[in-house]
């Protein structure tokens, strides 16, 4: 299979990009703006299988206007993207009154616009049966718990949310499925930073193993769908 990884030097993206490298038929093109740990990256998947296909691509998704002649070098790669993952996220955590426009606008891009984007000019690209699995959050869920100082973090969770509802509805005739897992806690860098002193229940690797799984059969069995995952109780 040939999928497509955003946010993939740190975190739930690394595992994820790790995971996939496990089978040789799999060629991953991974997505990060930080170069140095894609490097690391890909010679730490030579080490678990020597003929693992992983693509390092170094490009910050905030830079829209370069989107289509990213799109244009990632069909050097590979033909055709089988599973998409858009797995980059930003947080911010600030009491609503401290927020700065410039943190909401990271966020915003990072997190929602650049998803919309960067699938858009993908589309092409996705294989008729493709999967494109949005990773979400459980606070941007109506009704799921909400912690202070993530308003702005769980809206653009929100929006992601919706989109995915609505881009499968679009992208039904062409076979292509979408869905969005929404993850609660999971003990990552950006985890930790904005939870200091808290361990969260799950790691990295093991959030990264259950997306992986879903993104080869969930579009088997979901469409359209917010699916939650997480053990805490909302």
């Amino acid at each position: 299979m040939n999928i497509i990884i955003t946010g993939a030097s740190k975190g739930i993206g690394y595992e994820l990009v790790r995971f996939f490298a496990r089978n040789r038929q799999n060629h991953i093109v991974a997505i990060s703006r930080n170069g140095k740990d894609l490097k690391l990256l890909a010679a730490d998947c030579l080490k678990i299988n020597p003929e693992s296909h992983v693509t390092p691509y170094e490009f910050d998704l905030e830079q829209f206007e370069f989107y289509p002649f990213i799109v244009q070098r990632i069909e050097t790669f590979i033909p055709r993207c089988d599973i998409l993952i858009n797995n980059a996220g930003c947080m911010f955590k600030r009491p609503f009154r401290e927020l700065t426009p410039e943190e909401f606008d990271n966020m915003i891009n990072v997190n929602f616009k650049a998803v919309y984007f960067f699938t858009q000019a993908l589309l092409p690209m996705m294989s008729k049966d493709g999967h494109i699995v949005n990773i979400g959050s459980t606070g941007g869920l109506q009704g799921g718990k909400k912690h202070r100082g993530l308003s702005a973090y769980n809206a653009s969770k929100a929006a992601l949310a919706v989109l995915t509802e609505s881009l499968a509805e679009e992208l039904f005739e062409e076979g292509i499925h979408v869905n969005c897992l929404a993850l609660g806690a999971v003990q990552t860098d950006m985890f930790g930073k904005a939870f200091p002193g808290i361990k969260a229940l799950h790691s990295a690797a093991q959030i990264a193993q259950y997306i992986a799984e879903f993104a080869i059969t969930g579009s088997k069995f979901y469409n359209g769908k917010v699916l939650p995952v997480s053990t805490n109780v909302p």
